[in-house]
């Protein structure tokens, strides 16, 4: 009984690895594709900048996540973001913070503030599309993403201060 399972499960297997037809034009799975990927652009509400010991050394464009929708949403379905820039989720109260990247595209850096605006940690090349946790390791009230190795490239480091304005026009 054995031996005449096997053949048939890599015959079903073969049959079930026949050609693909979804670059067809019509093809029903690739309209789905092609609908269901869409990129959100960055809308800068302001600017965010970077300090140690007093002396600020970057600035960027922020977009900021301050309410559910916006927070729950995040960089969900973005292909990138532009040089310089990051989004700024803000949160009512200090606390442990945990994020999760289901359905972000980009790897990322996660940097969480405490409300003195201090950097409480930082978590760094955080994968696309992880369903794990990625905890504060501390109370944090802001937390800024920004594309994975800009922390290595600027040379920011716990302890440092970040400050952020609000685009008055938003």
């Amino acid at each position: 009984m054995r031996t005449f399972l096997i053949p048939l499960l890599l015959v079903a297997l073969l049959v079930g690895c026949g050609t693909n037809t979804s670059d067809a034009p019509d093809s029903p799975a690739k309209v789905e594709s092609e609908e269901t990927h869409i990129d959100i652009p960055f809308r800068s509400d302001g600017t965010l900048t970077m300090s140690r010991d007093g002396e600020t050394y970057r600035t960027i464009a922020i977009e900021i996540a301050d309410n559910d929708s916006t927070r729950e949403r995040g960089l969900m379905q973005r292909d990138g973001l532009p040089e310089d820039s990051g989004m700024l989720f803000i949160f009512d109260n200090e606390s442990e913070q945990g994020f999760w990247m289901a359905n972000t595209r980009i790897a990322l850096d996660l940097i969480f503030v405490r409300s003195d605006g201090s950097v409480q940690s930082i978590s760094k090349y955080i994968q696309p599309m992880r369903t794990e946790t990625v905890p504060s390791q501390g109370p944090a009230q802001y937390v800024l993403e920004v594309e994975a190795g800009y922390t290595d490239s600027v040379g920011l480091i716990e302890g440092d201060v970040v400050e952020w304005v609000r685009t008055l026009d938003q």
